[in-house]
């Protein structure tokens, strides 16, 4: 097993990319402390890998808060004693809006749950790190949309954001034993699509153009197996960089 053992937490675990990489992890022997806010469907997730080899262990938060990003890693450190590996993988999208449009509201949500919830958490971890004086490692999942434009102007904000300080944290925490890198998913089958909302005609008349030409829509198990790679041993020497999941929309 890649994972016997580790303690992961994962965010946005109860859907999508983040349900995938949860059943992978635990799965691979991971410990798992899956985050969402839907409790029904992470205790259905719980129930469906009790038989696994690996551990899962529910958690209810809005990684919005700080507060409650840095419960969620005392969570995984009192019922498991350590932090191996941080998912940052919930996420929501904009409705397409370029930024003529955008409202304050759609920024505001955008970043508290993309951008902000991320860095809260990787602060929390980071400190724990280096408080257990062992190596860490951090898996933020950004998008093509922070360089690509597939979505609107607070999607792709939010997004590049999470790959700029992924970037700064490799760089200050090199020495240290920790690393820290991104997936970007291109187009993907999930729910995402249902925090959108009605889009932005204009922005979305774009965007068409772009969808027009991407290829097969790909798995949430696409972006676990290469979360699994990153949380593994195999990928020690990996760090700062993005791994691209998008069947190659982004070189057209």
């Amino acid at each position: 097993m890649r994972l016997e053992n580790k303690v992961v937490v994962v965010t946005g675990a109860s859907s999508g990319m983040g349900h995938a990489i949860a059943t992978l992890f635990v799965k691979e022997g991971a410990k798992v402390v899956a985050v969402a806010r839907r409790k029904e469907r992470l205790d259905a997730l719980a129930e469906s890998l009790k038989n696994a080899p690996g551990t899962i262990l529910p958690f209810v938060g809005d990684i919005s808060d700080p507060a409650q990003n840095d419960a969620m890693i005392d969570f995984a450190l009192e019922k498991f004693g350590r932090l191996d590996v941080l998912v940052n993988n919930a996420g929501i999208m904009d409705d397409m809006s370029p930024v003529g449009d955008l409202t304050d509201e759609m920024l505001e949500r955008l970043m508290k749950v993309n951008t902000y919830g991320p860095i809260y958490a990787m602060r929390k971890a980071v400190k724990t790190f280096l408080k257990q004086e062992s190596a860490g490692n951090i898996i933020n999942v950004t998008s093509v949309g922070a360089d690509h434009n597939t979505a609107g102007a607070a999607y792709a904000a939010s997004k590049a954001a999470v790959w700029a300080v992924s970037r700064n944290t490799t760089f200050q925490y090199r020495d240290k034993g920790i690393r820290c890198n991104c997936i970007a998913p291109g187009g993907i089958a999930t729910e995402i699509s249902k925090s959108m909302g009605m889009p932005n005609m204009a922005g979305f008349g774009n965007v068409k153009k772009l969808l027009a030409v991407a290829p097969d829509m790909g798995s949430a198990e696409d972006i676990a197996n290469a979360a699994l790679y990153l949380a593994s041993d195999e990928s020690g020497y990996v760090n700062g960089t993005v791994i691209t999941v998008d069947g190659g929309w982004t070189c057209l």
